[in-house]
């Protein structure tokens, strides 16, 4: 039965594995000296006694004991202050534990339930582009998904609704007419607006050189015609043009991938209901880079009245004030057409769909047949069967009556892009096999879950050509395929998607610092912020780097925005490049300014956020959540009046009575240590008139006083960061919610990594070959419900 052959292997694995050994005698005294005070059954601190756990049968009591070792691995258990023995033994005692859960969860596989699964909007976006080299931007189109444990690609919250779907209906429409291009398609308008927090100090990327400003970005025209572009600029409230000080000279230019196509005077006595406008021109369908932005005139510091330094747009309310520079800024740039439409000869998207041409009439039948059992192969992610082709040949026909030829495949490439084959990851289990038995999930039902792993997309042809063959549950060919998807470029999407859902950063966007207070922060300084992560992550990625690498590097990625914050020399330009971090407090994640300005407020640093952040996201163990009656601390800090009391000052006060001491403790010690990063992330050495007091003792013990001192003591607790990195990426692997069930999985990954020095492929492939990863569990009502 292929179930125990996993089985065996799981076995096999563990028995091979550098676990602990502890005595059941030796356990069970150690729980006696160091435990049982608390963990009784008078007390039962935290809601658990020791004393209704049988260490000869942990299984039993698997949920209680995956707590215990959660909180021990992190020595978080015993409590600070309180006796406890040797690290080293608690480590023997914690992989003791872990051995014994894992021992039974190898008799019996515990693959996880996952829901229907559908796509989020990241991998719906990423399959229409690689199905039909199209980028669409799913925003306008798909309601926002919700996120579980972090994630967005979590079955669980990935639910369905009548008007969900009549969204993805809608979808399919319009996309399948941007693949193809549509002659008779009526002039429509598209608007790329700029938010008025975005500096437009500095040049953009994408735009040509010697400019500054604006907007720059990829246009998907949908058929050769004219085009009408169309530019308008902020305004203060009473509707003068922001930066009319300047006067005449300023300019403005429109280009069309690369080359100008208009130069404009700005009138700067124009008004907000005043409008730019080009010349219709003609443009062929497909993408097309179109970039306003102004001509420099001049190089050097700028102050705008409203904002000094960056902080240019914060309020409208004022234009011109004497002394201060300001420069005009783009609002929206519209793009109306296609005018007097001609066809679509040619595009990327019409190149991938159409595999060949029908010569004459009586061929087109042949070639359709063709080209959507090519689409519905990679759409379907598997070999199309004659029924599935006979329905979308029936829609071919429809359309190709009603129109041409192209008519007939725009139809049915609507069809599919609107089946539930292509919205939905369909996995079939064994045709009558009772409720929750585990089964091996098919070849290509795992490269679906490998693809949509790694690339948050549909498997490539050579992935589906493996698996349709029987061949990917080969351990060599199934690395071989790992390693060959890392090295592509859409491996990326492990930065931008899982990295940075990991790690919160998609919080980073509503992070308003006090602009009085850190006037050199702007959202252009936020995104190079955010940039910087995913490079760094990206790199770890690239040259399958040792994942605790992320807290230790010596190394980042800054643009000349980032380097000009951090004090780093000698970089110019927008362009991120890597640099060595010669100052130690400053390296790995710790040191970064996304992570450190997500978790401060609006005009302060927040050593409590910053402590509970690297609880919880570095170290997998939270803290327990605050009592609802807890006052919150004064917003004295950093009030721009040089507070007589520092910050740590001030929460000392705060936390001095129960209950909020015992998890304070925890906490303020980690944030503390950070302190001499201010709300932004800029080094400082002192908080007002207060010089920074970075000293306190981590939860077990260890002497805190800087950045650079926390990162060893998190370094020291590498297995708590590695299982919990772990944890995640096994979560979001196999995108669904882990339970206490999943921790021997967690734990076999960690393993598998720590044998090859933790090098990120390591984790991947500990995943891959994971049971949750590759069988399922037969669910009769989820079954139901499929058919």
């Amino acid at each position: 039965m292929k179930p125990l052959s996993l089985t065996s292997a799981v076995l096999l694995f563990l028995s091979g594995s550098a676990f602990g050994q502890l005595p059941i005698s030796e356990q069970a005294s150690l729980t006696d000296r160091y435990c049982a005070g608390c963990h009784n059954d008078k007390l039962k601190s935290g809601g658990f006694s020791w004393k209704s756990i049988n260490l000869a049968h942990l299984e039993q009591s698997a949920e209680q004991v995956e707590k215990v070792i959660r909180k021990v691995r992190a020595s978080m258990m015993p409590p600070a202050g309180m006796p406890r023995p040797a690290a080293a033994t608690l480590a023997a005692f914690t992989d003791s534990l872990g051995e014994a859960l894992d021992r039974a969860a190898a008799e019996h596989p515990y693959p996880g339930r996952p829901p229907l699964h559908r796509l989020n909007r990241t991998e719906y976006a990423n399959a229409i582009r690689d199905l039909l080299a199209l980028d669409v931007d799913v925003t306008t189109l798909l309601p926002a998904d919700a996120m579980s444990r972090g994630f967005d690609n979590m079955a669980d919250v990935l639910t369905t609704s009548p008007a969900l779907m009549d969204a993805y209906l809608r979808a399919a429409s319009k996309i399948s007419r941007l693949a193809l291009g549509d002659p008779e398609l009526t002039a429509a308008v598209a608007t790329y607006q700029l938010p008025k927090e975005l500096s437009q100090l500095h040049h953009v990327d994408g735009a040509p050189l010697g400019t500054r400003g604006g907007i720059s970005v990829v246009h998907n025209f949908p058929a050769d015609g004219e085009y009408v572009f169309k530019l308008d600029f902020y305004h203060v409230l009473d509707g003068p043009l922001f930066g009319k000080i300047l006067g005449p000279g300023q300019q403005i230019e429109v280009s069309l991938d690369g080359a100008r196509v208009s130069l404009f005077d700005l009138d700067y006595k124009m008004t907000k209901w005043d409008e730019i406008r080009t010349p219709a021109f003609k443009v062929s369908a497909g993408p097309h880079r179109v970039t306003a932005a102004f001509v420099e005139k001049a190089e050097g510091p700028i102050e705008d009245p409203v904002m000094q330094v960056e902080e240019t747009l914060v309020d409208l309310n004022e234009a011109d004030i004497a002394g201060l520079t300001s420069v005009p800024h783009l609002n929206n740039l519209f793009i109306t057409g296609p005018l007097n439409p001609s066809g679509v000869k040619d595009t990327p998207s019409r190149r991938k769909v159409f595999v060949c041409r029908p010569p004459a009439e009586h061929d087109e039948v042949a070639c359709a047949k063709k080209i959507l059992a090519a689409l519905s192969r990679k759409a379907f992610r598997k070999p199309v069967n004659d029924t599935d082709l006979e329905r979308l040949m029936t829609l071919y026909q429809s359309g190709r009556n009603a129109g041409d030829f192209d008519s007939g495949i725009r139809l049915a490439l609507q069809a599919v892009l609107a089946s539930p084959q292509f919205v939905f990851r369909f996995e079939r289990p064994p045709a009558g096999a009772p409720d929750g038995t585990p089964y091996r999930i098919s070849d290509l039902e795992l490269a679906s879950r490998l693809s949509f792993f790694l690339w948050s997309s549909i498997p490539d042809e050579e992935l589906i050509a493996v698996a349709a063959q029987g061949k990917l549950r080969t351990p060599a060919v199934l690395e071989k395929q790992v390693r060959r998807m890392l090295a592509d470029p859409r491996a990326e999407v492990l930065s931008t998607n899982f990295a940075s859902q990991w790690l919160h950063l998609q919080n980073l966007k509503n992070i308003q610092p006090d602009a009085y207070q850190f006037p050199n922060y702007s959202k252009n300084l936020s995104q190079s912020m955010l940039r910087e992560t995913e490079l760094f992550f990206a790199n770890l990625v690239k040259h399958d780097e040792s994942v605790l690498d992320l807290l230790t590097a010596d190394y980042t990625f800054v643009d000349e925005l980032l380097a000009r914050h951090y004090g780093f020399p000698n970089v110019a330009g927008e362009y991120f490049r890597r640099v060595q971090i010669p100052d130690a407090n400053r390296r790995g994640l710790l040191g970064q300014a996304s992570v450190l300005t997500l978790t401060s407020v609006s005009t302060r640093t927040s050593p409590v956020g910053r402590g509970k952040y690297v609880m919880e996201v570095l170290l997998g163990t939270p803290p327990p959540a605050p009592p609802p009656d807890v006052p919150s601390l004064k917003e004295s800090a950093g009030s721009g009046d040089a507070p007589s009391a520092s910050l740590r000052q001030q929460m000392e006060q705060h936390r001095r009575q129960e209950p909020c001491a015992s998890c304070h403790k925890m906490m303020d010690p980690i944030g503390f240590a950070l302190e001499n990063f201010d709300a932004v992330g800029a080094w400082r050495a002192r908080d007002g008139n207060v010089r920074i007091d970075a000293a306190g003792k981590l939860f077990d013990g260890t002497e805190l006083n800087g950045p650079a001192s926390l990162r060893q003591a998190i370094v020291a607790h590498s297995d708590a960061f590695l299982a919990g990195f772990a944890e995640n990426l096994l979560g979001y692997g196999v995108g669904r919610v882990l339970d206490y069930r999943d921790m021997p999985a967690v734990r076999s990954v960690t393993a598998r990594a720590a044998q090859d020095n933790n090098r990120f492929s390591s984790f991947v492939l500990g995943v891959v070959e994971s049971v949750p990863f590759q069988m399922g569990i037969v669910d009769g009502a989820t079954q139901v419900a499929r058919r």
